[in-house]
């Protein structure tokens, strides 16, 4: 199946604030139900168990509200793991009021290099060019002490199938549209670990999880 750019409508708020929200809410369900929050917090939990640490900071790319991020934290603190997350969006209204957030460009991050332990993405990856992948790599690696974590979704024609069987559940518009667009353009493993592999990271994991989710820690040197 190869990869075609499809616009997706969230990217440019391309809707009202209602039809905006409600697909915001059916993304939070698509990462509660369909695996987004385990494959998260499956990436922390090896990082937590390899390096020895229970305490890490995380700086959420392309975050929102942060909905995938607060819920991993919640689920590791009562096996002992912290998790002090900032978040990261392009745009002001999307990170809700956040107060540990800053608005930016995922490309050019606005932090020191080495400011946080981890830095991580959701469902954004497959939304840059190739060239963009690597950038935004070079530049989580930067900023990073010890991995990127990219949290994607995987092309392949069973998962397009599934979703424009699961368009009956979405709320919005803009997911119906979105929601394809995004299995179209999403990378392979082999894609990604082909991309990686002209980035400064010293190794590059990847993992396949629950409903083609796929997890990916490029760890630096």
């Amino acid at each position: 199946m190869k990869r075609v750019v499809t616009p997706e409508l969230l990217d440019t708020d391309s809707g009202t604030p209602a039809e905006i929200a409600a697909s915001l809410s059916d993304l939070r369900r698509i990462n509660s139900w369909f695996g987004g929050v385990a494959t998260t917090e499956a990436m922390v939990t090896q990082v937590s168990t390899k390096t020895g640490s229970k305490s890490l900071s995380l700086l959420e790319v392309a975050a929102g509200s942060g909905f995938v991020p607060s819920q991993v934290r919640e689920r590791l603190q009562p096996r002992g793991v912290q998790m002090e997350v900032m978040l990261l969006d392009r745009a002001a209204s999307h990170l809700n009021g956040n107060k540990r957030a800053v608005v930016g460009d995922a490309l050019c991050l606005p932090f020191p290099d080495d400011s946080f332990d981890l830095v991580s993405s959701n469902l954004f990856v497959h939304h840059l060019t190739p060239e963009q992948v690597k950038q935004f790599v070079g530049e989580a690696l930067r900023v990073c002490r010890v991995a990127v974590i990219i949290n994607d979704l995987i092309r392949h024609s069973l998962h397009m199938a599934l979703v424009y069987a699961g368009l009956p559940l979405y709320r919005s518009r803009i997911t119906r549209n979105d929601a394809p667009a995004s299995v179209l353009q999403a990378y392979t493993p082999v894609e990604i670990r082909e991309l990686l592999s002209q980035t400064r990271a010293a190794r590059t994991e990847i993992s396949r999880h629950y409903l083609f989710r796929m997890g990916v820690i490029a760890w630096k040197h």
